[in-house]
């Protein structure tokens, strides 16, 4: 079972990232997918979530309006498209599989993303 997250990096306030995860190992249709974050020193976050269908999305309070989660089940891969981004934006951001009804719960090892000038 492998949750592989790419595309961080360093990128100007303001600017724009896209995060992938893709998946292998297990039925990645069946699972709800999330995003997290954790800044230094701060505890972990969720970002944004989306259901197995990705019919229903989720996002806390600090990105909604900037940050979209969308996946593609044929590629097993759940996208964060972070727009307007700000400092405290800074994190690790982990991506998280989670299938409540088994108690399967899978999480990549992280993509840093840096904002800054």
């Amino acid at each position: 079972v492998q949750l592989v997250e790419s595309g961080g990096g360093l990128v100007q306030p303001g600017g724009s990232l896209r995060l992938s995860c893709t998946a292998s190992g297990f039925t990645f249709s069946r699972f709800a997918m999330s995003w997290y974050r954790q800044a230094p020193g701060k505890e972990r976050e969720l970002v944004a979530g989306i259901t197995s269908d990705g019919g229903s999305t989720n996002y806390a309070d600090s990105v909604k309006g900037r940050f979209t989660i969308s996946r593609d089940n044929a590629k097993n891969t759940v996208y964060l498209q972070m727009n307007s981004l700000r400092p405290e934006d800074t994190a690790v951001y982990y991506c998280r599989g989670r299938w409540a009804l088994i108690g399967m719960d899978y999480w990549g090892k992280g993509t840093l993303v840096t904002v800054s000038s």
